[in-house]
């Protein structure tokens, strides 16, 4: 198991599986610096064609994440300045991020730690983890939750979240399927590296074009899509249906046995 410590970030490696964890005390809040650090790790988790699936978490048992750093802000830290290579948080904008991520929620995600969750493929939360976003209280906008949460639960609910500014614990989280699991906080790790082990161990070629297909779609119609994946328009759908892996499957069902996924 390979460890590296950034003053920020802290990477634990096993396997296909990148760990990645923000440790800034007291609150995890993400300044345009540790946006950019985060970017920096997260573009080389989606290059390096080892790793198959990341974990996002954070240090500490308050805090998920309270978001932009206001504090930076206050004292001259642009809103609109460098957030790196993957926007805010080094994951909301990462173009081509095509591996499967996973969210591990402790404490309070507010704002844009909230917004970091939903990065995320798959959030998982422990049972004392809340949600927020009190961009209001601050005279600004919460951009991506203002575009993601009206797509993501009723759009009644999403309004009354981004207008009020209130809480939402995990039980109600899970209510509205937005997060799809909660765990007891000792629990919640364990199952995090659970899940991850069992996407190490999918199909990365699938999940590259499964990823892909879903961001495409979201500005095409049905039909639209479904004739760029038939005429191989999607780059990952064409590398999926040249490859081995693609025959692996069918070849591991008529020999009565379990598939081994190459990535090619």
């Amino acid at each position: 198991m390979a460890h590296s410590k950034h003053d920020v970030i802290s990477t634990q490696r096993e396997g296909g599986v990148l760990s990645v964890t923000l440790d800034r005390p007291k609150a995890n809040a993400i300044d345009l610096a540790t946006s950019r650090t985060m970017g920096e790790t997260f573009k080389a988790f989606r290059d390096d064609p080892e790793l198959r699936v990341a974990i996002l978490s954070t240090a500490g048992d308050r805090f998920f994440s309270a978001g932009w750093d206001l504090k930076a802000a206050a004292a001259g830290d642009a809103v609109d300045g460098d957030y790196g290579v993957g926007g805010f948080g080094g994951l909301q904008e990462l173009r081509g991020l095509n591996k499967p991520v996973i969210a591990a929620v402790n404490g309070m995600a507010v704002g844009g730690g909230f917004e970091l969750a939903l990065s995320c493929d798959l959030i998982l939360a422990s049972e004392d983890a809340t949600f927020a976003l009190p961009e209001i209280r601050a005279g600004t906008l919460a951009d991506a939750a203002t575009v993601k949460l009206p797509k993501r639960m009723p759009y009644h609910v999403a309004m009354d979240l981004l207008l009020t500014g209130r809480w939402m614990d995990a039980a109600e989280a899970k209510h509205w399927g937005l997060v799809n699991e909660v765990l007891p906080k000792e629990k919640l790790m364990e199952r995090v590296w659970e899940l991850a082990r069992l996407l190490e161990s999918g199909p990365p070629l699938v999940f590259a074009a499964i990823k892909e297909v879903a961001r495409e779609a979201e500005a095409l119609s049905f039909q639209d899509a479904m004739n760029r994946i038939t005429k191989r328009q999607f780059a990952t759908v064409d590398k999926l249906y040249g490859s081995e892996d693609g025959l692996e499957g069918f070849r591991a069902f008529a020999e009565k046995r379990d598939p081994v996924w190459k990535g090619r």
